[in-house]
């Protein structure tokens, strides 16, 4: 069950909506994208999967969502809010920070002050659509703890390939920035949800909680 709560920022009020582990051994702290919220399809699918395998999962609704507005602030104002939020959990297990689009990017700016012992993007977008001039790899490139990036393979804010090899990556076959898969694409929406979730699943138990010498409990 969904634990929702107000939270002061400097720039009005966030909510926190926790899914909390029974015996967490990792916390995922998620941001939301510029164009949707927190009930976007990946990050309600890693809210409801992950707490069952150990992780408590806690996304952050910008006050520019909880005010009702339809246009984001700029970034150094989504940054402030997500390390206020952030400073009101008490999380006792390693930190894992993220988000989808603009919530990753924010994630990934704010991961050092944090704490974070590790990063998870959902849709990086790694450039305005038909503009990789303008790339924002710098942004992924300063996360200095483990990091795993989750792209869609149509992605038009960064496909696969734009990224480089030595990042790891997990590819959603055939899904787009909002990870929609066609109707007749080589998996079903439900199965683009089951990679999200498998492909965090994995990354945190092995590279975060493994790093910090926890067990999952089984």
């Amino acid at each position: 069950m969904t634990d929702v709560s107000i939270v002061a920022t400097p720039h009005g009020d966030a909510r926190l909506h926790r899914d909390r582990s029974r015996h967490p051994v990792a916390t995922l702290l998620l941001g939301h994208g510029a164009g949707g919220g927190v009930e976007s399809a990946d990050l309600a699918a890693l809210a409801a999967a992950l707490p069952r395998n150990g992780i408590s999962v806690v996304r952050v609704e910008q006050p520019w969502r909880v005010a009702g507005k339809k246009i984001a602030p700029r970034p150094a104002v989504l940054d402030e809010c997500f390390v206020a939020a952030a400073d009101k959990l008490r999380v006792r297990t390693p930190l894992v920070v993220g988000g989808r689009s603009a919530g990753a990017r924010s994630a990934a700016r704010t991961a050092r002050e944090l704490g974070a012992s590790g990063f998870v993007a959902l849709a990086f977008p790694l450039h305005p659509p038909g503009r990789p001039e303008r790339s924002r790899l710098d942004e992924l490139q300063a996360v200095r703890v483990p990091a795993l990036v989750v792209q869609g393979e149509r992605d038009a804010f960064g496909r696969p390939e734009e990224f480089p090899s030595d990042l790891e990556l997990t590819v959603v076959p055939g899904a787009d920035h909002g990870f929609k898969v066609p109707r007749r694409g080589p998996v079903t929406d439900e199965e683009a949800m089951a990679i999200i979730v498998e492909a965090v699943l994995e990354f945190v138990v092995r590279d975060v909680v493994g790093a910090a010498g926890n067990q999952i409990p089984r």
